[in-house]
């Protein structure tokens, strides 16, 4: 057994001394038959294990969590994180949107990601601030901010504005991370990359990265960074699940292996198709169903769609034999990719959450070519191409 490592798991506890709390351990691998809460004791040992062969008998095993460096850089992340795009605005109530970050938070999570453009940018970050600040990473992007031309992009004016009205709205002093919400053609690179290491330099942000950017966009502002002795983005954020694999699987590696450009992605369960509730059309109260969402409808409906759902089913096959559900192994395959640091979740309940954050599946090579084989979809780095 390892003695040293670069993931630390976290393991989530229902007490059965009847305090009805959830207690947090740092453990090593044993089978305990019964777990009382010992005042939140706290066991330190830093070591990678698997988990799947576990058993407990009187404990109820909630989830674990690998804390993960965000690329090359210094800034540890939970392996999975909060996202606020369904979690926070007009589909749930403040009050559901605040107690699933508290669960999520008391479950582990130190990540929570949000934006200008989420719910106004009234994401509920601040409900997190009975907990202290430096306990956990909060993130923001920057791209669209309101109607006028100054309001939006990438310009100098934008980012720095936009990042303060964000600061405002989220009743912060700083966010960890910065993003850059898709790349905008209309500001020269040197000017975006010296915008965020101004924000960066007068306190507003720890580190900037890049969201919805292609690879050679991200190399060309490592590039000015470097020309120019400036702050280089340490992550980029990007869609990635089943149907959804050539940037994460290929390119950001090689970015990563480069530069140390880490991986943070989004959609983990294509906007609820993996979880099967669309199998027989589109549910009424489905996000598919909700207004602003008819993109999602139409997807689901496509040839594409319907294909892709055929194969879902034969993958939730696979999850029952697995003892899993469906959401936790499409999170696990998630993870299981190099160079990605963190697994956003969105989620409207606690049901959802709570499933997500459960133990995930090992994902051993058996269990990824099984569903590899069943996309049919797998991309093919330059190297496999030459062989």
């Amino acid at each position: 057994m390892e003695e040293e490592s670069k993931h630390e798991a976290h393991i989530i506890f229902s007490c059965t001394c009847g305090c009805g709390q959830k207690c947090s351990s740092l453990l090593l691998l044993a089978r305990p038959s019964k777990f009382n809460c010992l005042d939140n004791q706290m066991w330190h040992h830093t070591i990678f294990f698997h988990i799947l062969s576990m058993s407990f008998t009187d404990c109820s095993f909630l989830s674990f969590f690998l804390h993960r460096n965000l690329g090359k850089s210094g800034l540890r992340v939970s392996c999975l994180g909060l996202g606020t795009w369904v979690t926070f605005g007009s589909q749930i109530s403040d009050e559901m949107a605040e107690n699933l970050m508290t669960i999520a938070y008391e479950s582990g999570v130190n990540l929570f990601d949000t934006a200008e453009v989420y719910a106004s940018g009234r994401s509920g970050a601040t409900s997190s601030s009975k907990h202290q600040r430096s306990s956990f990473v909060i993130t923001t992007k920057i791209y669209w901010g309101g109607q006028a031309e100054t309001e939006r992009g990438l310009s100098r004016k934008h980012i720095i504005e936009g990042l303060r009205g964000s600061l405002s709205r989220l009743q912060l002093e700083y966010v960890d991370i910065v993003f850059a919400n898709r790349n905008d053609v209309n500001s020269p690179m040197e000017e975006i990359v010296r915008a965020m290491t101004f924000v960066i330099n007068q306190g507003m942000a720890m580190y900037w990265g890049t969201s919805r950017w292609s690879a050679m966009e991200i190399m060309e502002a490592y590039s000015v960074a470097r020309q120019f002795n400036l702050i280089p983005p340490v992550c980029e954020q990007a869609e990635y699940h089943y149907f959804q694999r050539d940037k994460v699987e290929v390119q950001l590696p090689e970015l990563y292996h480069k530069i140390g450009v880490g991986a943070m992605t989004w959609s983990p369960l294509a906007c609820g198709l993996i979880t099967g509730k669309y199998s027989d059309g589109v549910p009424e109260c489905s996000r598919a169903a909700m207004k602003g969402y008819q993109w999602l409808k139409e997807r689901v409906n496509s040839e594409e769609g319907r294909r892709q759902l055929a194969k879902i089913k034969e993958l939730h096959l696979l999850a029952d034999r697995l003892g899993c559900t469906a959401a936790q192994l499409a999170i696990a395959w998630c993870l299981r990719s190099e160079g990605v640091s963190s697994v956003l979740l969105g989620v409207s309940n606690t049901d959802q959450l709570l499933e997500n954050l459960g133990i995930l599946s090992q994902m051993n090579p058996q269990t990824i070519a099984e569903i590899d084989a069943l996309l049919g979809n797998k991309p093919h780095s330059k190297k496999e191409l030459r062989a």
